[in-house]
């Protein structure tokens, strides 16, 4: 090798050490390899609408207690109000987890879309944890707000540790443009390019996942919208997410209808089973061909539950998977049985609610500090 190349190899294998994504190994796991290659960390520890399983989802103390833990990224779901402002929210519906029923009670059944930043911010998106969770409820967390997408960029800028960033565009169909609004909002926050480590970061004591190529990962389950993300943003690593039933891939029982939840449900996507090898690789394929660097797949829980579904991580599906050169992030998986699980499967990251689990499973959480004292040291 001459001087130059020699001196150019020798730098960037450096960087990449430093920055916790390093170059792979003959001997690697195949998911390793192509993780180093999309320039990911391995195994992704991805905050599920952050530290939810602790604090109320996609609010500000559950992503800041999923940034100082220690998270690679902070996974948000992206929607739009009505004047045109990014936001993170999950269900395509205020109900479940704002009280948009005492505010707005003639529009509670109205999309994100019928609502402004400003009507949105005078929801409580906290009180509803308490309620559902007394055994982790927190005085603080009533009256939490629906954050901007600015908002959580401004968190995951915000301390010691640098997370990336994990955006899924919601229900993108329902906001024609989302996918250009969100490569303009990312350009202006510096996000799509290149953000170099201040000198002395040292990546084996602090996250800077946001000093990597992977900096931001961006996810859909939509077909449409991976092909629009993928023009707006073309070397920007993306994920098609799996699922199986309506509007996915298609199941071998399409006469069965899911029941609307509880023990039934999980019971029933643990019987559920792809229409065959050809359709699920169709999936795939179409990921690989539109972009994408990896797949989300759903994961069939040992002990069920509300967030167990179809099987989408079986050993052939994940050789099929990281063989079309695809990594796999599987989703959502929150118990240390499960972990192990689906890391003898092969899977390259996991989205889960328990990052602090999912952390201590990976042998990175911190003795210090706890859980606790970082919302207290929040004000949470």
């Amino acid at each position: 090798m001459p001087q130059t190349g020699l001196r150019l190899f020798t730098t960037l294998a450096a960087l990449l050490m430093s920055l916790s994504v390093v170059p792979a190994r003959a001997d690697d796991p195949v998911g390793k390899t192509l993780s180093a290659k999309a320039g990911v960390p391995w195994p992704a520890a991805i905050a599920h609408r952050g530290a939810s399983h602790d604090a109320p989802e996609e609010t500000a103390p559950a992503y800041l207690l999923a940034r100082d833990l220690g998270a690679d990224y902070l996974e948000l779901d992206l929607q739009r109000t009505k004047d045109g402002v990014l936001i993170a929210f999950h269900d395509d519906k205020l109900k479940r987890t704002t009280n948009v029923a005492q505010v707005f009670p003639d529009r509670a059944d109205q999309p994100i879309s019928a609502f402004t930043l400003a009507e949105l911010k005078q929801l409580d998106a906290g009180s509803w944890f308490n309620a559902a969770f007394p055994d982790r409820a927190r005085p603080s967390f009533a009256g939490l707000k629906i954050l901007t997408l600015d908002e959580v960029i401004d968190i995951a800028e915000g301390g010691t540790h640098k997370p990336g960033l994990y955006i899924e565009t919601k229900v993108p169909a329902q906001f024609p443009g989302i996918e250009k609004d969100l490569k303009a909002k990312l350009d202006q926050r510096g996000w799509l390019a290149a953000r170099p480590a201040p000198a002395g970061f040292d990546a084996s004591k602090t996250v800077g996942i946001a000093y990597t190529p992977g900096r931001v990962i961006l996810q859909t389950f939509d077909k449409s919208s991976l092909e629009l993300l993928q023009k707006e943003m073309p070397t920007t690593p993306k994920i098609l997410l799996l699922w199986l039933g309506e509007d996915g891939i298609t199941p071998k029982d399409t006469t069965t209808k899911a029941p609307p939840g509880g023990p039934e449900l999980a019971a029933y996507y643990a019987r559920q089973e792809v229409k065959s090898r050809d359709e699920f690789a169709d999936w795939v394929r179409f990921g690989q061909q539109h972009g994408a660097i990896g797949t989300g797949p759903s994961a069939a829980l040992a002990n069920g539950g509300d967030q167990s579904y179809a099987d989408l991580v079986q050993p052939w599906m994940n050789e099929l998977t990281h063989t079309a050169g695809l990594v796999i992030h599987v989703y959502t998986v929150d118990e240390p049985a499960d972990f192990k699980a689906v890391m003898a499967r092969g899977v390259d990251g996991i989205f889960t609610n328990r990052i602090a689990e999912l952390l201590a499973f990976q042998g990175r959480a911190p003795a210090t500090p706890s859980k606790a004292d970082i919302l207290a040291r929040h004000k949470y």
